[in-house]
């Protein structure tokens, strides 16, 4: 499996047809012995990573040759609405194919991150082991190919959100999501928001025997109106790198001086929760 790293040409962004291209060319080689595929798309509160469509893009490639599952990666969020899904993800996607990830239920233990290594990342903060936990099927060895899709953009807990925080959080449980999310909030999110190497509790290698692959896009929204920049697929830490840079360029917004007072508009499609609601806090924190 090859990587592709592709940025938009043109400020119209990677068109559909291109996109279609694309993801084709990400499972060419493989297509033919594909019998069971696992879908890991974010959920409604990343409505505008382009991710719904490459899902519902991938279920028509291969819908007619294998077997088809979608499980958004909520979190702790609530799974997604008959309505949402359908606004996220078209028409064509059949609602019986959409599975809910239940972080309390049905995660299994993978690894442990040491607390040692939790107080080095953290200089000394928190020194708590967390536990790596995933969804049981991430381990179901039915499942030829699990493509994880997701947009890499500014993350207050993780500097840069995608990559393997798709699968650990947003397919993880309950030790992996509070412990992280509250590393986060000791070592400092003004430390973090914007950048890559940050101390975040997941390791590739719990991974390894995971037919895994990574999907990401980097977007910009204008008027409403996504424009995909960019598409990194893969699995090495090279593409989510690639996307990162494009997002630092694309997705962050410099200032001369420090604002005084923000008012901040949250979509209530996206952000229909305090906790979801707080983004508004953590990502105009920096600027003031």
């Amino acid at each position: 499996m090859g990587e592709i790293i592709r940025k938009a040409t043109a400020q119209s962004g990677i068109t559909d047809g291109e996109l279609v291209k694309l993801l084709e060319e990400t499972i060419r080689d493989r297509k033919a012995g594909l019998k069971k595929v696992l879908l890991l798309p974010p959920d409604f509160t990343r409505m505008h990573s382009g991710a719904g469509k490459i899902t519902a893009m991938y279920y028509e490639m291969l819908k007619d040759t294998c077997q088809v599952d979608i499980m958004p990666a909520l979190g702790t969020h609530d799974p997604m609405s008959e309505a949402e899904c359908r606004e996220f993800f078209g028409e064509k996607v059949p609602l019986d194919k959409i599975l809910a990830h239940n972080w309390r239920n049905d995660v299994v233990k993978i690894g442990e991150v040491p607390g040692a290594y939790v107080k080095e990342v953290s200089d000394g903060l928190l020194d708590y082991p967390v536990n790596a936990e995933v969804n049981k099927r991430l381990l179901d060895k039915s499942y030829d190919l699990i493509i994880s899709v997701g947009q890499v953009v500014p993350h207050e807990v993780v500097g840069m959100a995608n990559y393997n925080k798709n699968i650990f959080v947003g397919c993880g449980g309950r030790d992996t999501i509070n412990k992280s999310h509250f590393l986060g909030a000791v070592y400092g999110m003004e430390r973090m928001m914007g950048r890559a190497d940050t101390p975040s509790p997941a390791e590739d290698n719990f991974l390894k025997d995971v037919p895994l692959m990574y999907v990401l896009t980097v977007t910009t929204v204008t008027d409403g109106k996504v424009t995909i920049e960019g598409l990194f697929s893969g699995r090495s830490l090279k593409i989510f790198e690639e996307a990162v840079k494009l997002s630092q360029e694309k997705n962050l917004t410099f200032l001369d001086r420090p604002l005084k007072k923000v008012v901040v508009y949250l979509d209530e499609r996206e952000f229909k929760s305090t906790w979801l609601g707080n983004k508004a806090v953590y990502r105009t924190r920096m600027a003031i």
